[in-house]
This record gives structure tokens, sequence and C-alpha cells, in this order.
């Protein structure tokens, strides 16, 4: 079994939970050797108009992807930051950047 293949034939990278790396994919920053990539989950109910939706912030440094936290746009959610990075200084450096993605994707 080899790796999966993008619709151009070409293979491509997973996320941190085995999908493919081109599903939901909202774009990606570095930071020194890590770089992050924010996936769109979905929404919880895509038939409503104030569906809540769920995203993912894998980090990459150079050990494969790993999730780095879990989060939706519902004001009242708290993150769920992996133990590796819940609490880090990083955190609401990251949190600004996916925001950024969030209201402008990498559509490249």
């Amino acid at each position: 079994m080899g790796e999966p293949a993008a619709p151009d034939g070409e293979p491509y990278n997973l996320r941190s939970d085995g999908k493919p790396g081109i599903d939901g994919y909202l774009g990606d920053f570095r930071r020194g050797p890590a770089v992050f990539t924010l996936y769109h989950l979905g929404a919880d109910h895509p038939g409503r108009a104030e569906r809540i939706n769920a995203y993912l912030l894998d980090v990459d440094d150079g050990a494969g992807p790993r999730e780095c936290c879990r989060f939706t746009d519902d004001a009242d959610d708290v993150p769920e930051w992996s133990s590796t990075w819940l609490g880090d200084e990083w955190c609401p450096w990251l949190a600004e950047q996916c925001r950024v993605l969030i209201e402008d994707p990498d559509t490249s």
C-alpha cells in the first residue's frame, strides 16, 4: 500500500489523524523549525445557520505531523491543546495565526 495520491496523482501528506492532508486544508505557517497546518474538520450540524465549526492544528518539526490543538468557533468552548502544548508560551500566538487563516484561508 503506497502513500495516498492527490487528484492530480501526486502523493500528499497525511494529517495527524491519518486523513489526507488536502482534506479541510486552510493553510500553514512557520515558527522556528516547526510548520503548523490548520484544517477545517467540518460543522456539527451543517444544516443549521448557527452551526459550530471544528478545527485541527497540526505541527511538524521534522518528525511528521502531530496534533497540536483542536478547537471550535464557539466562543464558549476552550481549545483542547495536546499535552505537549498545554500552557506553552506560543499558544496565544498560534491561536492568533489560526484566526487569521480562518478569516483568509490559503486558497492557492
